[in-house]
């Protein structure tokens, strides 16, 4: 149940590389790889679509990946209608995720289409059919597709994700461009992830960073022998005054552990069992807000004591859990060291940083910042 990774939280990150695996009928290399542009990690792999109104290309994806041993998160797109004729239409999806050994957890799937309005209470049951699986729900084709917004709002996706045209057409159409940034909006708003795919010029990722957008896909980002994408952003100009206050805890970022603030603190045990580097895990509610901070030393030393498993083991790990000491990601290293210094017992505990939602982009480690002031001095 726990990952690292952060925006698309189910199913286990391998290297990026699986997603050029060799060439079959349905190819790995026709399986888009989804950036994350603050890191350069592929975090998930996007099916393409058959544009015949049906989920057979889903399908040919999720068989094919399973046999390459590709473990990253997969992004299916699936027709509306698919979706608004029941259980039936999506069972050859459903025996297809369940012969590759794919639990839905580890499935965003992405409504496409027009939304007949006539079909939109059938829509919205289907949708909080499929969230009641397990499934995490995207939104496809927004700014292109029929979508009536308040449906949008209705549908509570995990995910929206931008036309393909309308990211391809925004660097000359200041119009378009607006409409996207607007969209994007819309869509953090409600508490849903961006998606822009199809990007191919740096002036496109330039504006989707401005907007707020992490995710992306798109000949621009392809992924290294490392697995590792170098997305190609300038550095934003700063102003003398801001230059002079060094830089912000967002080049230092690593990915967090997360659970659901629900979890046990047996699962927590579990989750700090994975890597012996892991130094917190952070509780996050199904927004990915934190809401409790475990550091490694204090957390496995309660459950260590005499009685402590008997204790805490089966009960929620909030119970044991510090307030999460969040830091902007904008925030530079000199004020973030001041929040760690608040706290004398916990000073050397990983700080969270958290976007302009208040939610968990990933950890820094304090004594990475001590570092780099002493660096600077």
């Amino acid at each position: 149940m726990s990952s690292r990774t952060r925006l698309l939280p189910p199913g286990t990150a391998t290297a990026a590389t699986a997603a050029t695996a060799g060439p079959t009928a349905t190819s790995l290399s026709d399986v888009t790889p989804i950036v994350d542009l603050d890191t350069g990690g592929v975090i998930a792999l996007q099916a393409p679509g058959d544009g015949h109104g049906n989920i057979s290309s889903a399908v040919r994806t999720v068989l094919q990946v399973s046999r390459s041993e590709a473990l990253l998160p997969l992004v299916l797109p699936i027709p509306s209608s698919a979706v608004i004729g029941g259980s039936a239409a999506l069972a050859p999806l459903h025996e297809a995720l369940r012969t590759a050994g794919r639990r839905p957890r580890e499935v965003i799937l992405m409504v496409r289409g027009d939304f007949a309005q006539v079909e939109r209470q059938s829509l919205v049951t289907g949708l909080d059919g499929l969230r009641a699986i397990g499934y995490l729900i995207a939104v496809g084709d927004l700014g292109t597709a029929y979508i009536p917004l308040d449906l949008l709002t209705d549908a509570a996706p995990y995910l929206a994700v931008l036309s393909p045209d309308l990211v391809a057409r925004m660097p000359r159409d200041p119009r378009r461009a607006a409409l996207a940034e607007s969209l994007a909006t819309l869509a953090r708003g409600i508490g849903a992830h961006v998606l822009a795919p199809g990007v191919s010029e740096e002036v496109q990722l330039t504006a989707l960073r401005s907007w707020g957008v992490r995710l992306a896909q798109g000949p621009l980002l392809v992924p290294g022998p490392s697995g590792r994408v170098h997305v190609p952003i300038a550095a934003p100009r700063q102003e003398p005054s801001q230059a002079l206050r060094g830089p912000r805890v967002q080049e230092f970022l690593l990915p967090a552990m997360t659970v659901p603030v629900e979890a046990t603190a047996e699962e927590v045990v579990e989750a700090f069992g994975t890597d012996p580097s892991i130094t917190s895990v952070i509780l996050v509610d199904e927004y990915q807000r934190p809401k409790g901070s475990l550091d490694r030393s204090r957390f496995l030393l309660s459950i260590a004591s005499r009685f402590g498993h008997a204790l805490h083991g089966k009960k929620p790990a909030l119970r044991l859990a510090d307030a999460p000491r969040n830091a902007p990601k904008t925030i530079p290293v000199i004020a973030a060291m001041q929040v760690a210094g608040r706290d004398a017992e916990r000073v050397y505990d990983d700080l969270v940083v958290v976007d302009e939602f208040g939610r968990c982009m990933g950890i820094v480690r304090v004594a990475d910042l001590i570092r780099q002031v002493a660096a600077q001095r």
